[in-house]
């Protein structure tokens, strides 16, 4: 039998921090550099990164810190980086004590006490897949999928059993999940029309997305203000706030072209976009979507599939595929 090979990881964008390890201090990484892995050899199989600093994670269970916070610990099974926690799922305290999650200050090196934890039973660890890692979807969905944690109170929130998770994606103030049959779920704060149902209204329980209804998802993913999913077939639908262009739809700020305008709204559509016009480069009033607060479908070049989709803040990205090429 053939040895699996490992892949390898790549960083670049700013890295003031040294948030990528072998990156330097000060850099500004403009095209993907190989990234130098912690100890000799080591088999990163998570990578989870924060603004000012990366999460690491080996198979063999050690957890490296690179950037603002640096420290390096072992046997955790995964972790999740943000500013405000890092929460890692480790092996509790004491012989025999289970799995356990963790949050830390991403500053405390993890020594002391965590700022909470909670053990997590053995019903909802799941088996793992080869290589020791949860099947489940990678934090913040915990293994089994019944619960899912947040860097903010409350920490750890139970989902309904009849939810099915299989993927869980968080934005600034809203989160998605995708259930095993392709259905997608959205709830939190809609101001933004993050949450694709229609209005700019909140939603405090998982609510279904009836403009998706029929079309089974394959990834979702969260940015701060919108949200995106792609679908089994490899269609692109996408969502939320447009205001630095991260739709794909007109914005204002390329409508303006660098100038500054106080902005006219012509109200919004039927279909509940919020359109609105600014002076463009020509001195006319250039068209652009302010929120789309309903999954709209992009066009893709003929023949283009996409197959994952992944959200900074402001921003989207999407690995596509050519119907032409080999499988």
């Amino acid at each position: 039998m053939a040895e699996e090979r490992r892949g390898s990881w790549f960083g670049f964008g700013f890295c003031g921090f040294g948030q990528a390890l072998g990156s330097g201090r000060g850099r500004q990484v403009h095209s993907p550099e190989p990234l130098q892995t912690p100890g000799e050899d080591a088999d990163v199989c998570r990578v989870s990164a924060s603004w000012s600093y990366t999460a690491f994670v080996t198979r063999g269970g050690r957890l490296e810190l690179s950037g603002s916070a640096g420290c390096a610990a072992g046997g955790c099974r995964d972790a999740w980086a943000s500013e405000a926690l890092l929460v890692v799922l480790r092996a509790g305290p004491g012989r025999g004590a289970g799995t356990e999650l963790q949050a830390w200050a991403p500053g405390s090196a993890l020594s002391g006490e965590p700022l909470w934890a909670h053990t997590v039973g053995p019903e909802a660890e799941g088996e793992d897949a080869p290589g020791g890692e949860p099947q489940a979807g990678a934090l913040p969905l915990l293994p089994g999928a019944r619960a899912y944690v947040s860097p903010r109170p409350p920490f750890y929130s139970p989902l309904a059993p009849e939810l099915r998770a299989r993927r869980l994606e968080l934005g600034a103030e809203h989160a998605l999940l995708l259930d095993e049959a392709g259905q997608v779920f959205s709830w939190g704060q809609g101001r933004h029309g993050q949450l694709g149902h229609g209005t700019l209204e909140a939603e405090l329980e998982p609510r279904p997305l009836e403009a998706l209804q029929g079309v089974p998802m394959a990834e979702v993913a969260a940015g701060g203000w919108h949200s995106v999913c792609v679908s089994e077939t490899g269609d692109i639908y996408i969502w939320g706030w447009n205001e630095s262009g991260q739709l794909a739809l007109p914005s204002r700020s390329l409508a303006e072209v660098g100038k500054t305008a106080a902005g006219e709204a012509s109200g919004p559509k039927e279909d509940g976009s919020d359109v609105r016009t600014a002076e463009g480069e020509s001195g006319g009033l250039a068209p652009f979507i302010a929120i789309q607060p309903f999954p709209a479908l992009l066009d893709l070049p003929p023949g283009t599939d996409a197959v994952k989709a992944s959200c900074g803040s402001r921003h989207t990205a999407v690995v596509t595929r050519s119907s032409t090429s080999a499988e």
